[in-house]
């Protein structure tokens, strides 16, 4: 990086943040009370307001949003007449999965091969240590010449809409001319990315019942209807024989014009075995970005070690359903529900329930916000020219906020390339990655406060 005396300062800080990272990521903060306790998310709610407090934010507030959980919020004041910019990050964070996976401790930060090791480390509690950064490093050279929001959230990966809610029931809270949503991340490290589109999530847990009790294989099979058989079935039929996803009723045959994914690099960072083909059809892009995409993301059915001959009463699964920019996610949670239910069999009975939903969100690329961040990524990141991608992912808030402020700049960022391994075992952040954009972030608020 070339010399900059914002890019000196947070340099300087790197060790403060790596300290600080270390104490958030150590916060069992998943917002699922039925298996983590509800303290840890509380105890990372007070680190974040803590330490808004600690920068000279104003108003810091606990927000006690509509799905029991809570967000922090926090105003700095700028000049007078100044713009107003709202960061975005989450605090909360994904389960670890298999413990056992993990090559270090998930909730311990740890040092491996330059990477910093720990869930939420990149999604999303680098986010808030990169906005930090890029505030501390303002003030040491003139100042934050703006006024700024953060909002943090503490249930963006459950998907319940607690602050979507929040929002809408207090819509001056965050007001601003551009909003900064640190949750995505460039197209790979050192390429400086922002994200153009978001895809939309439906999640539904779907249960079905064929029989009072389990009965004795040996006895009642071959006759006895199956409940576990018969999800496997539903299941198989979400998708075509190329696994490209199928629901009744739901458009599959989206482009994504913008930039590509190489087809040999996506089985990279994807960790795609030898000799297993991709699923469905076009482009990389066009299926990862612009197109519907159904994941199983869990079954409850008797694990292997220990089961006994049994034909299965009842079983559940979770699925989940992401949807590009032009599809309703609401329309689409129908067409789920509808899709499950007619393709249940032997008239078992089936019992579908929602779980969570968020629209999908397209961004104004043209905007001014997005040229003063192009500028500021041109010298985080020498040499290189900030790129437009799209993300499968979802950001429920991204559109609340773009309804509630439709004149707002929405610019997405983050920390989350795809070494990261964000939601898997052994997740992990860039520090050089986290240092950069840090620098861009602070370059942005200065080009667009001149703007």
């Amino acid at each position: 990086m070339s010399s900059n005396p914002v890019a000196e300062t947070v340099a300087s800080l790197m060790p403060r943040a790596r300290d600080e990272l270390a104490e958030l990521v150590a916060f069992k903060s998943v917002a699922d009370f039925d298996q983590f306790p509800r303290s840890e998310s509380e105890g990372a709610a007070r680190w974040v307001a803590d330490a808004l407090t600690a920068e000279g934010f104003q108003d810091v507030a606990l927000l006690d949003t509509p799905d029991g959980t809570q967000s922090v919020y926090g105003h700095l004041p700028g000049p007078e007449g100044a713009k107003t910019v709202l960061l975005y990050a989450h605090y909360d964070v994904q389960p670890p999965l298999d413990d056992a996976g993990w090559a270090t401790p998930p909730f311990e930060l740890t040092e491996r091969d330059g990477r910093w090791y720990g869930r939420g480390a990149a999604d999303c509690k680098g986010g808030l240590i990169m906005h930090l950064l890029a505030l501390r490093a303002l003030k040491a050279n003139g100042g934050v010449p703006v006024h700024v929001k953060v909002i943090a959230e503490g249930s963006e990966e459950q998907g319940t809409g607690g602050l979507e809610r929040y929002a809408e029931e207090h819509p001056d809270l965050l007001a601003a001319d551009t909003i900064v949503i640190g949750d995505t991340g460039n197209f790979r490290v050192g390429l400086p990315t922002v994200t153009a589109t978001l895809r939309g999530m439906t999640m539904l847990r779907v249960r079905i019942d064929t029989l009072e009790g389990n009965l004795h294989s040996g006895q009642f099979g071959g006759a006895a209807p199956d409940a576990l058989a018969a999800l496997i079935r539903v299941l198989d039929s979400l998708r075509a024989e190329d696994g490209s996803t199928t629901v009744d009723g739901l458009t599959v045959e989206g482009p994504w014009e913008g930039l590509q994914y190489d087809e040999e690099q996506f089985r990279k960072d994807a960790k795609v075995l030898d000799g297993v083909r991709l699923i469905g059809s076009g482009t990389v892009a066009d299926r990862v970005w612009a197109r519907p995409a159904v994941t199983v993301l869990g079954i409850d059915c008797p694990p292997v070690v220990g089961a006994t001959p049994s034909v299965q009463a009842s079983a559940r699964a979770l699925v989940s359903l992401r949807v590009p920019p032009g599809v309703d996610a609401v329309e689409a949670t129908k067409l789920l529900q509808a899709h499950l239910e007619a393709h249940t069999p032997w008239g078992a009975r089936v019992a579908v329930e929602q779980i969570g939903q968020g629209q999908p969100f397209s961004a104004d690329t043209a905007s001014p916000a997005y040229a003063a961040m192009a500028q500021a990524m041109a010298v985080a990141y020498p040499g290189q020219e900030m790129q437009y991608a799209g993300q499968g992912g979802s950001i429920p808030l991204c559109n609340t906020l773009a309804t509630l402020y439709p004149e707002a700049e929405i610019l997405l960022i983050g920390l989350s390339e795809p070494e990261a391994q964000i939601h898997a075992v052994n997740e992990s952040v860039s520090p050089e990655e986290l240092e950069r954009l840090s620098v861009a972030e602070a370059l942005f608020l200065r080009n667009y406060a001149a703007s």
